[in-house]
């Protein structure tokens, strides 16, 4: 008896094996098959795009051996119509147990240093360095409030045009009114986001890679990523990233 019931464990064992193989590579194929975002448009965002696919390549294998396991045990094991008695309870201390413990605490191991280590020393590798361009912050419900420091040109209403220069480091300086609420200043095309606390001053670094506009990609933007208010949905600033020399005539035009 005991026999038999190896057996057709074993069989259930390489069906679904077999099942979860297929859908993985299907599922692995499909993602890297999309473009998602499109492309990032700063350094920072590179980086971040690359962690991303990983960690999607990593968890696709996770994420449909549990669908697979789920399905098969739902479907190949589900009680016959009328029968009601519980079935034989199975207890098994199995090698494949400690080596998926074994594989799962590689992978979060290797994960933690790189994307995470490793992401997070990229991303502060600028910190020390002085900026090409400083940008001061500041939400209040519901609109962003910016000013170039040094420049003398300060944007307020929700319709102006954010115009930044490619190729620089831009060090965005970011905080939140006094007696407002915690705001998240995001820009999807750098990837790159952060938040903005009443009192606090937070800084982050990006360095421009592409031009754009939002015109032609609507992730040149400026937008709220944190549930706001009424209005948090219309928080948010349109993007253009100029030719250095083009990003000096517009300062000089609106400081005239």
């Amino acid at each position: 008896m005991a026999g038999k019931s190896e057996g057709v464990l074993n069989r259930d064992t390489l069906t679904a094996g077999a099942i979860w193989i297929l859908l993985t590579i299907v599922g692995e194929f499909a993602f890297l098959s999309l473009d998602i975002f499109g492309d990032a448009a700063s350094e920072q965002g590179t980086f971040i795009d690359e962690a991303f696919i990983l960690l999607v390549i990593l968890g696709i294998p996770v994420f449909t051996l549990v669908i697979t396991v789920l399905g098969y045990v739902l479907l190949k094991f589900r009680a016959e119509p009328g029968k009601l008695e519980d079935a034989q309870p199975v207890r098994t201390h199995r090698k494949w147990v400690g080596s998926w413990f074994a594989w799962t605490t590689i992978l979060c191991l290797v994960v933690i240093v790189h994307p995470g280590y490793t992401g997070l020393m990229e991303l502060r590798k600028t910190a020390n360095d002085e900026p090409d361009l400083t940008v001061n912050v500041t939400g209040r419900r519901w609109q962003w409030i910016y000013e170039y420091e040094g420049r003398d040109v300060k944007l307020l209403l929700k319709d102006q045009m954010l115009v930044l220069p490619n190729d620089s480091l831009i060090r965005f300086n970011v905080t939140s009114e006094d007696q407002d609420v915690i705001h998240s200043f995001w820009i999807p095309a750098f990837r790159m986001k952060i938040d903005a606390v009443p009192g606090l001053m937070t800084s982050m670094d990006v360095h421009t890679t592409e031009i754009g506009h939002f015109n032609d990609d609507v992730n040149f933007r400026v937008q709220c990523a944190e549930l706001c208010g009424l209005n948090h949905s219309l928080m948010f600033t349109r993007i253009e990233v100029v030719e250095p020399d083009e990003f000096e005539r517009w300062i000089a035009d609106e400081a005239a």
